[in-house]
């Protein structure tokens, strides 16, 4: 089972869900804005890409510099429970595979897991 989080409005994610499909591959497309995972699922799939939580954050949305997320005292389940709040937060595309997960930027380097 491959699963996506896919954002269609982000190139990057739509090119990463075409590089899946054109390897014949029907994944699950999660579109995390409107389906954001909880605490445990994000916490398992930031297991499967082998980061820590302040790692998958996107620094340059407004909501990271409101909620003041570049603290560095901020634990990593208050930095997971910002991104299932507020699922903008989360880098993107990620997908998850049976053999692992990786971010597609850049959208080949997915190709390692399918």
């Amino acid at each position: 089972m491959v699963r996506i989080y896919h954002n269609p409005r982000c190139s990057k994610s739509r090119a990463t869900l075409q590089l899946v499909l054109d390897r014949g591959i029907q994944p699950q497309v999660i579109e995390y804005l409107d389906q954001p995972p909880d605490a445990a699922t994000l916490g398992d799939v930031l297991a499967k890409l082998g980061l820590e939580a302040r790692q998958l954050l996107r620094k340059g949305e407004p909501e990271y510099r409101d909620l003041g997320l570049a603290d560095p005292s901020l634990t990593p389940d208050h930095l997971i429970q910002a991104m299932v709040n507020h699922p903008r937060l989360i880098e993107r595309p990620i997908v998850v595979s049976d053999t692992g997960a990786r971010i597609g930027r850049p959208p080949e380097s997915v190709l390692e897991i399918l």
